[in-house]
């Protein structure tokens, strides 16, 4: 039996996985979790084979708990599970530690071989994302992102600041100093060449790195 754990700060979706796993043979849905923070206690309490991780949420988000659940139970794997399907974000997951990624509109028979074939310790990454990097591969260009190039704390960062978070709790959430938030806030203006949060999160709208929903910043 696969012990499965659902982190995503929408409870309808949390819902409707739910559903459709225990309805499956050799998978149980053991425990869930609305937020990063949320979901690396838990982790730790039920141990869980594996977590199917949102990436957009409040607080520490998905790519942060993700590297802290893998950190500190290294045999629980992490599929994340979203809404994009877009790089920088499978680069910027795997160095995380997860080794599955899928869009939330992916048919049910690719989420149960997702989940099997990660239990087992085996990458998966979702056809529609798999087709899109192969794509980019073969043109010789990076996605069309410019968040393609920034590191894995660059992105951590940037997140929390879409979703209106002050410096200091970034700082405590990252446990990061306010002056190096700072000064990862500067080096993402300049990669990035706006000058505000606004400007900042409005790229990010415009790129379908975050939905409006999700944004608390414009």
């Amino acid at each position: 039996m696969i012990k499965v754990m659902l982190v995503d700060d929408h409870e309808l979706v949390r819902t409707g996985f739910r559903h459709i796993l225990n309805d499956s043979q050799g998978i149980e849905v053991i425990g869930e979790a609305e937020s990063g923070e949320d979901a690396v206690l838990k982790a730790k309490q039920l141990k869980p084979d594996l977590v199917m991780m949102d990436i957009n949420m409040p607080g520490i988000g998905g790519i942060e708990a993700t590297r802290r659940i893998r950190r500190q139970n290294p045999d629980t794997q992490v599929i994340v599970v979203t809404v994009l399907s877009d790089a920088p974000f499978p680069e910027q997951l795997h160095e995380a530690g997860a080794l599955g990624y899928l869009t939330k509109g992916c048919p049910a028979n690719e989420l149960f071989q997702a989940i099997k074939v990660v239990a087992a310790g085996r990458p998966f990454i979702s056809s529609e994302v798999s087709q899109k990097l192969t794509l980019a591969r073969m043109s010789g260009a990076n996605p069309d992102s410019p968040f393609s190039r920034l590191s894995q704390r660059e992105m951590q960062v940037l997140m929390m600041i879409t979703q209106g978070q002050k410096t200091q709790f970034i700082s405590d959430s990252l446990c990061l100093s306010p002056k190096t938030v700072s000064t990862y806030r500067h080096r993402l203006f300049e990669k990035l060449d706006v000058e505000t949060d606004v400007e900042l999160t409005l790229l990010a709208l415009r790129h379908g790195l975050i939905t409006a929903s999700e944004s608390s910043s414009v």
